[in-house]
């Protein structure tokens, strides 16, 4: 699994005009499953997100996790964070899992978030066209690859 995180002041996620999920304060994160990502990249991840020490202590200095501080999370599917792009100029997704593996996949990974957080965790709409706006504070943005965890 593959995520962008962005720490942000807040962030929405829109369809058909529509907001289908708005935090204040917290994470928006992309995430993209391959084939390959199972049960173990969801429990690795939740624990590496819910844990990063991004948000600033009362001296300044990113010391706070996003329980420390209290903030909430915007999670949004988005598979071409997987596109390989080597060869040639249009990316190809083939390494991006079918909505019959990573759609399973994403609930998992919205319910170990939620549980890891004590509380609900907002979302968009698994393969929808979504519209997402967020203000990234910092700005802090931190890619992670659960396949990489040098």
């Amino acid at each position: 699994m593959r995520v962008v995180i962005q720490r942000v002041t807040e962030a929405n996620v829109k369809i058909e005009g529509n907001i289908a999920g708005e935090i204040g304060n917290g994470l928006m994160i992309l995430v993209g499953i391959e084939e390959a990502d199972g049960a173990e990249d969801i429990a690795w991840l939740t624990k590496k997100i819910v844990n990063l020490r991004i948000f600033d202590d009362e001296d300044g200095v990113m010391n706070r996790s996003i329980l420390d501080a209290g903030g909430d999370i915007l999670l949004i599917s988005q598979f071409t964070l997987h596109a390989l792009t080597a060869k040639g100029n249009r990316p190809s997704y083939i390494k991006a899992a079918k909505p019959e593996i990573s759609v399973p996949l994403y609930e998992a990974f919205i319910k170990s978030l939620q549980e890891a957080m004590g509380k609900k965790i907002e979302t968009g709409v698994f393969g929808a066209d979504m519209k997402v706006s967020l203000i990234n504070d910092g700005p802090v943005t931190i890619l992670i690859d659960s396949k990489r965890k040098e």
